[in-house]
């Protein structure tokens, strides 16, 4: 019954995503939030066209986003039925997901190596082909930097490790078969939460 909504970060990582597929023009219509009341980009999206024309001139960034956009693929892993779809994927060479992130701290904070390693289980699947991971990231610093990064192998297979041992019970959350645990953080559980008392130094710990 809960329906997040698109974040204002979301849609600016959204704006740069659809220039990449080639849709800006279709998401600009369906978000007419990215304008002020004048009919002006807003300030976030005039920094994501900033983000844009900087990675455009960059020919390492370009040759990495040059693949096949939007690649959607499906599989079985675990037991698990899988769906993906890559931002850009070059056959027999590699996968490249397109970041729009805060500042390059925050990567690791998202777990990128998750998804990393899950796409490039389901390329193997799919092909036979194990392709090495990239994250083509771009921030919304107030000057915008971008690099290439590489997910290290051991990296990605610890995270398939993670996933292994932990897709059933999602599985099976899915399925209705077990109740979900409560966060306690996340947006759906704060909007069904009670108050309690709670001790003051908890938030010295945080």
């Amino acid at each position: 019954e809960y329906k997040p909504e698109m974040t204002r970060a979301m849609l600016i990582g959204s704006f740069v995503d659809s220039y990449f597929e080639g849709t800006l023009d279709a998401f600009i219509k369906e978000h007419p939030e990215v304008f002020t009341r004048k009919q002006e980009l807003r300030s976030e999206f005039r920094k994501a066209n900033e983000i844009i024309r900087k990675v455009r001139s960059d020919d390492l960034f370009m040759r990495f986003m040059s693949g096949e956009k939007q690649r959607i693929m499906t599989f079985d892993l675990f037991g698990v039925p899988w769906k993906m779809k890559m931002d850009s994927y070059l056959p027999g060479i590699c996968i490249t997901d397109l970041k729009v992130v805060a500042n390059f701290r925050t990567l690791p904070y998202w777990r990128y190596d998750i998804q990393g390693a899950v796409y490039q289980k389901g390329v193997e699947i799919v092909t036979g082909e194990q392709l090495p991971f990239y994250l083509a990231a771009a921030t919304k610093e107030r000057t915008p930097d971008f690099d290439i990064f590489q997910i290290p192998q051991p990296t990605l297979d610890f995270a398939m490790n993670e996933v292994g041992a932990e897709v059933q019970r999602y599985a099976d959350v899915k399925a209705g078969m077990i109740e979900p645990e409560a966060c306690g953080c996340c947006d759906y559980c704060k909007s069904r939460k009670e108050a309690r008392i709670r001790n003051y130094n908890e938030l010295l710990e945080e």
